[in-house]
């Protein structure tokens, strides 16, 4: 299933109602349980000339970890992010960005993730740690998270 920008959404990464935002378009592979991108990031993104900025690693990291969430049909938020910065990531290539569950405890949900090569060279892994929330409890603006 394409899990493609909603307009009403302004999410940087994946909301189309950011016109300044990424407006990614992510894959939800039910029989794996895993997330899954693939796309160019333009060089507005870069850090060093020609390379992907380290946050924007981070970010694209955190964004595919947070959409495991909809496997368990939940609102959950990072708690915790680590990311391992393997080579430089170039702009202008493509990526592939895949997350998944490693584990469930209580509230927490523990993920990991990668960036790859198209080829399949990891580029950039994540771990990140998870808590499920009530989006009720967290409302702004009259409406929830």
């Amino acid at each position: 299933m394409l899990l493609r920008p909603n307009p009403t959404n302004g999410c940087f990464v994946c909301g189309g109602g950011n016109a300044q935002g990424m407006q990614l378009t992510f894959e939800q592979d039910d029989a794996a349980q895993r997330i899954r991108g693939k796309f160019r990031i333009s060089a507005q993104y870069q850090g060093a000339s020609g390379y992907l900025h380290g946050g924007m690693i981070a970010t694209l990291l955190d964004e595919v970890m947070a959409k495991v969430s909809r496997f368990g049909q939940e609102h959950a938020v990072t708690a915790d992010l680590t990311v391992e910065y393997r080579r430089p990531v170039p702009v202008g290539d493509e990526l592939v960005v895949e997350g998944w569950e490693t584990g469930r405890h209580g509230r927490t949900r523990s993920r990991e993730a990668e960036i790859r090569t198209a080829s399949g060279v990891v580029l950039a892994k994540g771990q990140a740690t998870f808590v499920v929330i009530d989006p009720a409890r967290f409302q702004r603006n009259g409406s929830p998270m």
